[in-house]
């Protein structure tokens, strides 16, 4: 798909139909493996009970946790082989590796929240909270698959590592959990619903397109790199219409 293909108008194609599909399979993976994961953890609680029994019983509950990890497993070893086979073979660019300048453009939103700058930092396609947000999710989702199988095989396990793997596994994949849970409940939810830039829903993962005011604003890099501008004419845009905003109010 060529840069014109990806521009509408006013609408950036920002996600392919893979992309949208992967991410409906991570929702409903990591939605089923939270509610029937965090339910045997917190057994004690009403209504874990009440969906224990709802779902026919603990047995059946570890049954749909285990082959559901096996899908969400499947699934985040295709995403990083895909990864890898664009940025090597195919030459796409490596847009969510972590790098200096995400430290820098953290500490510039950081002085702009607080109004020691007067502009905020300028992004390519993924800014540095989606980037962290990222692989927290992804690292955490490989020690939640690696602790996952160690209490699945438990037995087979300690034939080849000592025996305190499996308590260590229990508390990394109980504690990991939880860490994810919360960073997808407070950090990922706040800035897909009720984030001011995107308010009352960011729609970009499941349409695939994103107005091209938001690319102004959020990701200017990649915007003047699709429409072949120059960034200055870009960022020129999004400083005019912050003030046009600023002289409303």
């Amino acid at each position: 798909m060529t840069d014109s293909n990806l521009i509408k108008v006013d609408k950036i194609r920002r996600f392919s139909t893979a992309r949208i599909i992967e991410h409906w399979l991570v929702i409903i993976t990591i939605g089923t493996l939270v509610v029937t994961g965090l339910s045997q953890k917190f057994y004690n609680l009403d209504l874990s009970q009440w969906f224990i029994l709802k779902l026919g019983g603990i047995d059946s509950v570890r049954l749909v946790h285990r082959y559901t990890g096996i899908v969400f497993s499947i699934a985040a070893i295709v995403h990083i082989i895909t990864g890898i086979i664009g940025v090597v073979f195919k030459k796409w660019q490596p847009s969510m590796i972590i790098n200096k300048k995400d430290f820098s453009d953290a500490i510039l939103n950081i002085r702009y929240y607080i109004g020691m700058e007067n502009h905020p930092a300028i992004c390519d396609r993924y800014n540095y909270k989606q980037k962290f947000e990222y692989w927290g999710i992804l690292i955490g989702g490989l020690l939640m698959i690696a602790s996952g199988l160690i209490l699945w095989v438990p037995t087979l396990v300690t034939r080849f590592l000592p025996g305190e793997i499996i308590p260590a596994a229990r508390a990394l994949h109980t504690n990991e959990a939880l860490l994810i849970f919360l960073i997808l409940a407070v950090w990922h939810i706040y800035n897909s619903i009720f984030s001011p830039e995107v308010f009352p829903f960011d729609t970009s993962i499941f349409t695939g397109y994103i107005s091209r005011e938001r690319m102004v604003h959020e990701h200017p890099v990649e915007l003047a790199r699709l429409e072949n501008k120059p960034l200055e004419e870009i960022v020129a845009h999004r400083y005019v219409d912050s003030q046009e905003i600023s002289a409303s109010k």
